[in-house]
């Protein structure tokens, strides 16, 4: 008996580990191979490719393909048709296979915005936010708010999503921050 839940029009390979409480919807595909934690949620028409890790908690919209060298935390969203990459120069007529794909890692919390890009061999950190459309090509801090094509970063973002002031205090939750080289981390 399994304790997660896939849609009869959806598709799941052998050799896959699916979580409790997991829930895949419409037309989705989940490869061999694939590791998705508990709790999560795919939309519609999602992809999960061979040996993708996918921890707990994560939440994946409609129309997103999550490629082999993507490695997703516990409690990322992915919006809706948002696009992961994992070939920097990928050419038909010269096929690289795996050996030419990059590891792109989206660290615990973070959050990827409705059309947004991702350029794959980066990292998008902890409890980031990247906005709808922006085109992330470089790392990115945690808590780092992106926006843009190419992203860039305008502020910083609290754990609960609200964006922080001047203060590195949110406004919300009343978590505290401090900034220091850079580096935002939670006090």
């Amino acid at each position: 008996m399994k304790d997660y839940f896939v849609h009869e029009s959806s598709y799941v390979d052998e050799d896959v580990v699916i979580g409790k409480g997991t829930k895949i919807w419409h037309f989705c595909h989940i490869q061999k191979g694939a590791i998705i934690g508990k709790n999560c949620t795919f939309g519609q028409n999602v992809n999960v490719a061979d040996g993708v890790i996918i921890g707990n908690g994560v939440k994946v919209q409609n129309n997103v393909s999550i490629y082999k060298g993507v490695e997703i935390e516990d409690d990322v969203f992915c919006g809706p048709s948002m696009v992961f990459t994992n070939d920097l120069n990928p050419r038909s007529k010269y096929p690289k296979g795996i050996q030419g794909y990059r590891t792109t890692i989206v660290k615990q919390g973070a959050t990827i915005g409705a059309n947004a890009t991702i350029v794959c061999g980066i990292t998008i950190g902890k409890n980031a936010m990247v906005a709808s459309g922006a085109v992330v090509s470089r790392n990115v801090p945690a808590y780092a708010l992106m926006v843009g094509i190419p992203a860039r970063q305008i502020g910083w973002i609290c754990e609960c999503g609200e964006k922080l002031g001047n203060s590195y205090q949110c406004c919300n939750c009343k978590r505290a921050y401090v900034l220091e080289k850079g580096e935002l981390t939670e006090r």
